[in-house]
């Protein structure tokens, strides 16, 4: 978001952080004191949806960084289910499939970094050899 004094005016950040906040366009349109005409008139500027657009890129990434704080619990509770004796079959089943199908996209998302990294040298090395 831009700073105060810019175009970008202050009431502006408020909607973005009360639309980030509140459960409805209405809600976060009454907790700034706009009209819900004003504010979803705002979301159609492009400099209004890009700030919003990036404000809610950094909240998600937040909710992803708890996330991955909590998926070291998540694994020990999903292997204790699993080798647990007294756990029922279908549970098991259950645990096994989400265990396998974490790994999965673990060493698919592996592997795409891998070629996307090797793509970036290749174009990198393309452009510095077409500057000689």
């Amino acid at each position: 978001m831009k700073g105060h004094g810019t175009k970008f005016g202050k009431k502006q950040e408020e909607a973005i952080a009360a639309l980030l906040t509140q459960r409805s366009t209405e809600d976060a349109a009454k907790s700034i004191g706009v009209g819900t005409a004003t504010l979803l008139r705002w979301q159609k500027l492009p400099e209004f949806a890009n700030a919003f657009r990036a404000a809610k890129r950094a909240a998600f990434g937040q909710t992803v960084a708890r996330l991955q704080y909590a998926s070291s619990a998540a694994a020990s509770v999903l292997l204790k289910v699993l080798l647990d004796p007294a756990t029922p079959a279908s549970t098991k089943v259950r645990a096994a499939e989400s265990v396998l199908t974490h790994t999965i996209k673990a060493m698919e998302t592996d592997d795409i970094e891998v070629r996307v990294t090797a793509l970036e040298q290749a174009a990198e090395e393309n452009k510095s050899g077409g500057r000689r």
